[in-house]
């Protein structure tokens, strides 16, 4: 952003690692109350990726089809309508699902109502016939047993899902950095149940109209609409 807004001025070209590293340092580890307000994921420590790995133990999927099975084109976003997915938790046993698209960074939410396979498979299928084939065309989710009936949602709507190895979020990068910025807007602890999906869309717009680094300072709305523009 630095870069973008101020290109004529080296002194100003300072990397976001450099400017957490000074603030964390400086605070010994932990950020101030008055700094964490400023932040997208309001963390006040550092953690380690091993650290961030979820342990709840999954339940074993069915005809699973593996990451390592995903095609070349998928791993490096060279084209756009492959996802990654997830369900980000709040009290109350309330849910929603986040979707990413890989090569724009769009976000979708979608209001669940339960965390089982059918509440949530039906909701998924509900959403994927919102767009155009060309534009979903594969999802990878974690092995939650919330996507026991993958299978059903193929049949559906024609799109593969792919299953993370376990124990490994990072192999849906763009989701998990995803829903660490929606917790600017849905803090842990909230009670999810009471959002509307309208109210969830409009959270979406949000994050779909900010200028990302790894976009060269575009919004996944801009990179998006370029793509359903391109589908005719």
């Amino acid at each position: 952003w630095l870069t973008h807004t101020y290109p004529n001025d080296p002194s100003l070209h300072v990397s976001h690692e450099t400017i957490y590293r000074s603030l964390f340092i400086q605070a010994r580890g932990a950020l101030k109350k008055e700094l964490l307000e400023h932040l997208r994921r309001t963390r006040g420590m550092r953690r380690s990726r091993s650290y961030t790995q979820k342990t709840a133990i999954h339940g074993q999927i069915a005809d699973a089809v593996s990451i390592s099975e995903r095609p070349a084109s998928v791993e490096d976003r060279a084209v756009p309508g492959h996802w990654e997915g997830d369900l980000v938790f709040g009290s109350g046993n309330s849910q929603i699902a986040t979707l990413v698209e890989r090569q724009t960074r769009y976000v979708m939410l979608v209001k669940l109502e339960g965390k089982d396979s059918q509440s949530v498979v039906d909701a998924l299928i509900k959403n994927a016939r919102k767009l155009p084939q060309e534009l979903y065309k594969s999802l990878t989710w974690d092995r939650g047993t919330e996507m026991h009936g993958h299978k059903r949602f193929t049949m559906a709507t024609d799109i593969q899902v792919y299953f993370c190895d376990p124990q490994s979020p990072w192999q849906r990068g763009s989701n998990e950095n995803t829903n660490g910025l929606l917790r600017q807007y849905l803090p842990k602890g909230i009670d999810i149940s009471g959002y509307s999906q309208l109210q969830l869309n409009a959270i979406a717009r949000q994050l779909n109209e900010r200028p990302r680094k790894t976009l060269g300072f575009h919004t996944p709305a801009e990179m998006f609409s370029e793509c359903v523009a391109s589908t005719g």
